[in-house]
Parts: C-alpha cells; sequence; structure tokens
C-alpha cells in the first residue's frame, strides 16, 4: 500500500532531477566546414558577423529552428546554421602560452608551444590533461585549464 502512493512520487522525483541536470549540461558542437558565418541573428537575412573554420568548438546557449545560438571561447556570440556544425570535439587554447607534452604530466618533454587561439582535434581525456592533435598531425597532452571545448 505504501508504494502504491510513494513509487509514483519517487520515480517522478528522479526523471525531473534528471531533466534537471541535463538542462545545466553544457551542450557544444563543431563548425563543419571550411569557412562558416556566424549571424546576427537565426537566417540569412542577418548580417555575418564574424567567420569561423573547420573545427571550431562552440557552445549552444539557445536555438530556433534549425538556427543555433552559440558562444565562443572569448564569449562572442552568434547564430549557426546548424547543418553547419558537427559533434567533433575541439579545444581552442586559452592561454597565452601553452606547453604540448609527450605524457600527460609536467614533467614529460615539451614537443611545442601552443598559442592563445590555436585549435585543437580533442583525441583522449585523462584526468586533468587532454590528448590533443594540432592541424599538421602533431599529438600530445595538454593540461585542461589551459583549452576551453570539449
Amino acid at each position: 500500500m505504501i508504494c502504491r502512493f510513494r513509487c509514483p512520487v519517487l520515480l517522478l522525483s528522479a526523471f525531473l532531477l534528471l531533466i534537471a541536470q541535463q538542462a545545466g549540461a553544457q551542450r557544444m558542437v563543431s563548425v563543419a566546414g571550411e569557412e562558416v558565418n556566424l549571424r546576427s541573428g537565426p537566417g540569412t537575412q542577418y548580417p555575418a558577423e564574424w567567420i569561423v573554420s573547420n573545427g571550431y568548438p562552440l557552445k549552444v546557449v539557445g536555438e530556433r529552428g534549425k538556427w543555433l545560438e552559440v558562444r565562443d571561447f572569448e564569449n562572442d556570440g552568434g547564430w549557426i546554421y546548424r547543418p553547419l556544425t558537427a559533434s567533433t570535439p575541439y579545444f581552442i587554447v586559452n592561454a597565452k602560452v601553452a606547453n604540448l607534452r609527450s605524457q600527460p604530466t609536467t614533467r614529460s618533454r615539451i614537443l611545442a608551444k601552443l598559442a592563445y587561439g590555436d585549435l585543437l582535434k580533442t583525441l583522449e581525456r585523462k584526468s586533468n590533461w587532454v590528448k590533443v592533435q594540432r592541424e599538421g598531425g602533431l599529438r600530445g597532452w595538454i593540461a585542461r585549464h589551459l583549452v576551453w571545448g570539449w
């Protein structure tokens, strides 16, 4: 008799908690085109504010129809046509200079120096480190706090 009243309430509570957690999750996309316009509004009738290149990561903050309202690592915003996005994860270096290392530790060999705004394809995650690939093929590890994306 107790479960008849409590079980539906518990199931509803669990369902609402799950929805709340998903709503708080950050949704990311990457650009799927060589050069794509980010517009001031959700449609081609709005002017292009800036151009982003293939792989550029963007955080989705809203949507209207087939258009996504997005922000980048500097919190600049715009609208992108959803078919011009992908779910391939990328990072952007958001530190002035960052070391690309051979292993996920500060004691490992430095393979390259990366600069603010460098685009990196995400390959693997390990604790507070991310294995990435730079354009041109160089792969290595970078501390997670030095990059933005997913």
